[in-house]
């Protein structure tokens, strides 16, 4: 009988690299298309101009808050940690500088997708990711922080990072409370974690946030003072808090009451909005047994109550968007990303003050993520409200022993319906 030769099925590592080839190929147009709008407008990455005369002031020890650059005069905002951090930026010359922030942000981007795929329970793998990348490169507050050479992406990458980490791994916190260091408005997380009853984690990110707040004082005694005394009371000079650029609750009261400093009428209903946002974010970690939805509310939680977000601060919109879409909620993830994308607020006039004149169907179009960050809050609140299943271990509310995420099995069970 003649000997057969049996052919044993192709390894999983010989399958067709085309996927690949393809988000490669996706990638690489969307970058260089990204990159020709850059040179096209002469983007100014203004932002970045300031960080590189933050780390000058430091090096050369002029005034850190006394200085302004670019033809906006934009002054320096952060504590002088960030600064430190900027040093060095000061001896790099400005279109190498502008080069390298455009290649780290989008390697920032790619990262944040990576954690944004593991906060809502999946993986990212390399074809997906790189398709994600290319087509996030385009959502506004994505593609406004590039333009200004901002810090969003990174920031916003180093608390993801550390919020979505085992219960118990090592000094977890940590990034937080250096992410707080650099810009304040991450330490709302720091009162979810207390809340939460994680307080080991929440020292330490304490702990951590003080000490950048010391290595600031130690290294520039004079700004530390000024800043922590006087300059972070100044919130005019963050910028104006009626223009569209503003997307905070402030920015969405001023525009539609037609007052520069709406007073009591933003700070009332900001506390109330703080005061729910947290509680929501709480309760939604003891109904559903993980942090998912509990992280994403506190983030647009902070972002709605803070003086002043601007859009590109939203970058929160790329865990929001994948979490939508890993529970299935297609639709929901589409109007997201529609809004996201259409920059409906660049639409409306906006010379001068004429943000503060806006006809009564122009304001959803001036503030669309404040009004899409308070929808969600209230489709949490209806949510929660309705929720009848009981998780894993079979008490209404608790969560599981080890603080884990649930599998991504249940993850069909989204908090928004």
């Amino acid at each position: 009988m003649p000997n057969r030769t049996v052919t044993s099925p192709p390894a999983a590592s010989s399958r067709s690299p085309l996927p690949l080839l393809l988000s490669l190929s996706l990638l690489t147009v969307s970058l260089c298309s990204f990159a020709a709008l850059c040179i096209l407008l002469r983007a100014p990455m203004a932002d970045l101009l300031v960080y590189r005369a933050e780390g000058e002031a430091v090096v050369h020890g002029g005034d850190l808050y006394g200085f302004t650059v670019t033809e906006w005069r934009l002054p320096a905002t952060y504590p002088p940690f960030a600064a430190v951090l900027f040093v060095p930026a000061s001896g790099i010359p400005v279109p190498a500088l502008k080069a390298l922030f455009l290649a780290g942000n989008a390697l920032l981007l790619a990262w944040l997708l990576a954690l944004s795929a593991r906060l809502a329970g999946r993986t990212a793998p390399l074809p997906l990711l790189c398709a994600a990348t290319a087509l996030a490169l385009w959502l506004e507050p994505v593609s406004q922080t590039l333009l200004f050479g901002q810090v969003n992406l990174a920031i916003t990458g180093l608390v993801l990072w550390d919020l979505t980490r085992p219960p118990g791994a090592r000094a977890k916190g940590l990034a937080l409370g250096i992410a707080a260091g650099v810009k304040l408005t991450p330490a709302i997380f720091i009162a979810y974690l207390f809340l939460t009853a994680r307080r080991k984690e929440a020292a330490t990110a304490t702990a951590s946030f003080a000490g950048t707040v010391l290595l600031g004082a130690l290294l520039l005694p004079a700004p530390t003072v000024d800043f922590w005394t006087r300059r972070l009371y100044e919130t005019g000079r963050v910028g104006k808090a009626w223009i569209i650029d503003n997307q905070s609750l402030q920015g969405l009261v001023a525009r539609a009451t037609g007052t520069p400093a709406p007073g009591l009428a933003w700070v009332l209903p900001a506390a109330l909005v703080a005061a729910a946002g947290l509680w929501l974010a709480t309760r939604a970690r003891r109904v559903h047994g993980s942090d998912r939805w509990g992280i994403l509310l506190t983030a647009f939680t902070a972002l709605l109550v803070c003086p002043i977000s601007w859009s590109h601060h939203w970058v929160w919109c790329v865990p929001l968007l994948a979490v939508l879409l890993a529970e299935g909620r297609t639709l929901l993830a589409a109007a997201a990303a529609l809004v996201f994308t259409a920059r409906t607020m660049w639409l409306v006039p906006h010379a001068g003050d004429r943000d503060l004149h806006l006809p009564g169907w122009q304001q959803p179009c001036a503030s669309p993520y404040p009004l899409l960050g308070l929808a969600l809050l209230a489709g949490a609140a209806v949510a929660l409200r309705r929720r009848s299943g009981t998780p894993q271990d079979g008490r209404p509310g608790a969560a599981p022993p080890d603080g884990s995420q649930p599998s991504a099995s249940s993850s069909s069970a989204s908090m928004i319906r």
